[in-house]
């Protein structure tokens, strides 16, 4: 669909010489961005191998030249924003500015693994310092900082700023995270979250919308990109090309600058057929 972005997320349950062809073709087909996970074990997967999103960015940087490279998406669980502001630092550079760098709050699994036994209101309050804390590391240099979570010491953050070409692109459902998305963030994410049906889903959507455009009006801000996740409804959106291209309809009927789908799997989440994902491909731009 004309001037709508679409892009594909690429788990990291296999080895780097099986997946690189995928990250290659994704270019190829002339989607405009793909994105991974970045958990240390993902839910729907549990029993998996899986691989580390950082890194993995940083070789699909390698093997492809146009299309964005984000992170769907980096939490606190795992991360500080000193270090990770160091690793965005890094893949600006190793993508020619083409990193995105999506954040969220993150789930309870990855925070249990590292022994973090925090209800989802503290990890609400830790996101909301991280998300400015970062924000400041990647535009300032001898950044100090002590709060709740988080303490720097004159910071250096050099070669930096990097801000004025990686977009922070929050993912936030709630209305104070929706609020943070809107103050601090370049885009914004959402899942959609409730629906036991394709309407419903949309409805509910519809609704976040809603929330999103009363917070960017108040935060006094231009427009913002808005991305979706077209995978996390009742359908997986692959199903056929004609189910996806309803899906993506909606979702410019609703403003979204932006969806996101997942490339099809042999099985378990995100079972498909590739072959729709291509079918879909040779819309693109039509």
């Amino acid at each position: 669909m004309s001037g709508l972005r679409q892009g594909v997320v690429l788990l990291t349950d296999e080895p780097w010489r099986e997946s690189a062809p995928r990250w290659r073709a994704v270019e190829e087909m002339g989607f405009d961005h793909a994105w991974t996970y970045d958990h240390l074990v993902w839910g729907g997967l549990p029993d998996s191998p899986w691989f580390s999103a950082l890194p993995t960015l940083a070789a699909a940087a390698g093997v492809t030249e146009r299309i964005g490279l984000g992170t769907f998406v980096s939490s606190p669980n795992q991360n500080h924003p000193y270090t990770y502001a160091r690793d965005v630092i890094t893949l600006d550079d190793l993508t020619g500015g083409r990193f995105l760098c999506g954040l969220g709050t993150g789930g309870d699994l990855d925070s249990r693994l590292l022994g973090a036994d925090l209800v989802l209101r503290q990890r609400v309050e830790r996101f909301h310092e991280f998300v400015p804390l970062l924000d400041r590391l990647l535009r300032e240099d001898h950044v100090t900082h002590d709060g709740e979570w988080y303490t720097t010491r004159d910071a250096r953050t050099l070669p930096g700023p990097v801000r004025h070409r990686v977009p922070l692109l929050v993912a936030a459902n709630g209305p104070r995270s929706i609020r943070l998305a809107a103050a601090h963030a370049d885009g914004w994410v959402t899942y959609g979250g409730k629906g036991d049906t394709l309407d419903a889903w949309f409805a509910h959507v519809a609704e976040l919308v809603e929330r999103f455009e009363a917070a960017v009006a108040e935060s006094g801000r231009g427009p913002l990109d808005r991305y979706l996740s077209l995978d996390s409804s009742p359908r997986f959106s692959l199903e056929s090309a004609g189910l996806h291209a309803e899906m993506t309809g909606r979702a410019a009927a609703l403003g979204f600058t932006d969806v996101v789908v997942h490339w099809p799997r042999a099985e378990g989440p995100y079972a498909g057929d590739p072959a729709v994902l291509e079918e879909v491909a040779g819309s693109l731009g039509a």
